[in-house]
């Protein structure tokens, strides 16, 4: 991985030039509220305040918003859009989508099982801490949620291992100082894949460059006719560029906010503190799973210090599955990052015999995925259904109630044939 950023610097820029004396001097002078550098700060409290205070039931598959809400939200921002869709999704709002992925990869709002529904509600924590932060510091660290910590898992899309900043900084040489045009709708193909057009959005929100908007043909979404970069984004991804074509601030484990301060806190010093995300630690008490696979399904208990290899050997018990095959357990963070966790004979940690019950940060009602055998693909829905007190006398897995007929692992030949 080090020698292909290596080789991408060279390719990109050989010698990138340090700031130049205009471009550090408006950096200096830059007062940041909450309409300029962009409208990011204004728009962003807009999406939190319509969250309040109970939140909002999401899709069930990538928790986003649902049809009924996109137009009254759209309505509300700085650049509201035009679609001739019959069907919006939350995709077809690029602004939303960007303003979505900020809330879920900062923390401050998060996916909440009520049930069957999925609700995204604000985490009241971290919301605390977001309001004791100054425009600045606000500015800043929601810019650190998308370039470094805005994983497009959250979107629904494909996460690749180079991040935000690195596609913006791809897009940036393709802008010209007299700006990108599309003529024609097909001529924003390109962005729409890549850099994706919830971050050409997002450029413009937080001021990097400016979009000139167009009228939409009837069954097509949002029409761009331009993009300008503006000198802001210029200085900004300029001073950002070594950090995102080297990979260094990427971080797969612990979301920690601050990482840019050092670098732009000399032209910011207003920038002092920022967004806390309180870490979910070890939870003690007795775990409720229930695990389904085709029509059947096994309710099983297990205390919270058992380690995940424990629960992966009692479902192959309950389901009459044998020991021969590796295994992965997955399912999705606060931040809506996928977290994957091995068989102990898988080569990429973390391993099930490392990982307790209890330091799982599932809530009741949040679900994994448990594939095992890799060639046969067995997928088992594993619900959290409850966490109940500790309990001295479960002192390991306990299947409490059966449903239906497991599925038969293995087939024979003979059964082969009567088919």
């Amino acid at each position: 991985m080090e020698d292909l950023f290596a080789r991408l610097e060279r390719t990109f820029n050989p010698e990138l030039p340090p700031l130049t004396e205009s471009q550090k001097q408006l950096l200096q002078e830059l007062s940041i509220d909450q309409n300029q550098p962009g409208t990011i700060l204004h728009d962003f409290q807009t999406l939190i305040d319509f969250l309040q205070p109970n939140g909002v039931e999401v899709s069930s598959v990538n928790n986003l918003l649902p049809l009924k809400v996109l137009s009254e939200v759209n309505s509300r921002l700085s650049h509201p859009i035009e679609t001739k869709l019959k069907r919006p999704v939350q995709k077809s709002y690029p602004y939303i989508n960007g303003l979505y992925l900020l809330l879920r990869s900062s923390g401050i709002a998060q996916i909440s099982s009520q049930g069957k529904k999925q609700i995204l509600v604000l985490d009241a924590a971290t919301l605390e801490s977001w309001s004791n932060l100054n425009l600045t510091e606000r500015y800043f660290n929601l810019l650190e949620a998308w370039l470094i910590w805005g994983n497009n898992e959250i979107l629904g899309e494909h996460q690749d291992s180079f991040g935000n900043l690195f596609r913006c900084i791809q897009l940036w040489p393709r802008v010209p100082d007299k700006g990108l045009k599309f003529p024609k709708y097909e001529d924003q193909h390109d962005i729409s894949y890549y850099p994706g057009l919830h971050n050409v959005a997002l450029l413009e929100l937080f001021g990097l460059l400016s979009i000139k908007q167009g009228k939409p043909q009837e069954g097509k979404g949002w029409r761009i006719t331009s993009l300008q970069r503006l000198p802001f984004g210029d200085a900004l991804l300029q001073l950002l560029f070594p950090l995102g074509i080297r990979g260094e601030l990427q971080d797969d484990v612990n979301v920690n906010f601050g990482k840019l301060q050092l670098h732009l806190q000399p032209f910011f010093p207003e920038w002092e503190h920022n967004l806390f995300v309180p870490q979910q630690g070890f939870t003690d008490g007795i775990y409720i799973f229930k695990v389904s696979i085709s029509k059947a399904w096994r309710r099983i208990a297990i205390p919270a210090k058992k380690t995940l290899g424990w629960l992966a050997e009692t479902i192959l018990d309950a389901f009459d599955f044998d020991y021969d095959h590796l295994y992965e357990f997955s399912y999705k963070d606060r931040f809506g990052r996928t977290i994957k966790i091995g068989h102990p004979y898988m080569e990429i940690p973390p391993f099930a015999d490392q990982v307790k019950i209890g330091d799982l940060s599932l809530e009741p009602g949040g679900k994994m995925t448990y594939l095992y055998d890799f060639r046969d693909n067995w997928k088992f829905d594993v619900q959290l259904e409850a966490i109940n007190q500790p309990d001295n006398k479960i002192k390991k897995p306990k299947i409490l109630e059966v449903y239906g007929n497991a599925p038969q692992q293995y087939w024979s030949e003979d059964e082969d044939e009567g088919e």
